[in-house]
């Protein structure tokens, strides 16, 4: 009996490393390309927008199983404040044209039981390298109004263990503390500010070959567009 058991925990292990990990990779013609050509930069009407498709570092590591994170990183270089707001952001899929829009982190809450509400804290914020600088906690620098504040931590999670001697994996719950403290946050963006995090989209693994990231971008004070970016990305899976 034991044994069945333990076979049985290995199989669920091998059923869930089956899920396809969605990897975005700029193509040639994306522009300026950086960081081992992982990522790309645009620019337009003074607004500079950096992504990188396979920069997630953080909890849980299999992010790319069950959400696209994309990490953005925006200067507005230009003479008018930038509206930031996750509906401006889409990946668009080059064959199908279907409009992936990014996903506010809270509306990937996942309802869970009570005995998962007692597992202890096991989670701590990730840092990111970009450059010379570090991103940690989805904040930016230079002049800014609204986003995520500390403490904004999303549900009870945890992961590890054994089930007579077979090891087991607890997936977490959606969003993470990692997910929420390094999300890029919605607000306005002044001229002479930069801001940075990671956008969340349905996982386009199997139904895109390839992406557009997109930017529709939106006078924070009119209301009114003055443009648009775009840099193409591969999907690997």
């Amino acid at each position: 009996m034991r044994g069945a058991l333990g076979v049985g925990a290995l199989g669920l292990m091998l059923m869930a490393g089956c899920a396809a990990e969605t990897k975005l990779r700029p193509v040639p013609e994306a522009g300026i390309l950086q960081g081992g050509k992982s990522s790309a930069i645009t620019e337009e009407a003074g607004v500079r927008l950096t992504a990188d498709g396979s920069a997630w570092q953080g909890s849980p590591s299999d992010l790319e199983r069950r959400v696209t994170p994309v990490y953005v990183r925006l200067e507005n270089n230009g003479d008018r404040p930038l509206r930031l707001q996750y509906k401006n952001f889409a990946l668009v899929g080059a064959a199908s044209r279907f409009r992936y829009s990014a996903l506010p982190p809270l509306s990937l809450r996942q309802a869970t039981s009570s005995n998962d509400s007692d597992a202890p804290a096991r989670i701590s914020p990730a840092m990111y390298p970009v450059g010379s600088a570090w991103v940690g906690g989805g904040y930016g620098y230079g002049p800014w109004r609204g986003g995520w504040g500390p403490g904004w931590y999303g549900g009870p999670w945890g992961w590890g263990g054994s089930f007579y001697g077979a090891p087991y994996y607890y997936e977490p719950p959606l969003p993470t503390a990692d997910m929420l403290n390094n999300a890029l946050p919605e607000g306005t963006l002044e001229p002479g500010g930069t801001q940075e995090g990671f956008l969340y989209f349905q996982g386009v693994a199997h139904r895109e070959d390839a992406v557009t990231l997109q930017l529709n971008l939106v006078d924070a004070e009119s209301g009114a567009p003055f443009g648009s970016l775009g840099i193409p990305f591969q999907v690997s899976n």
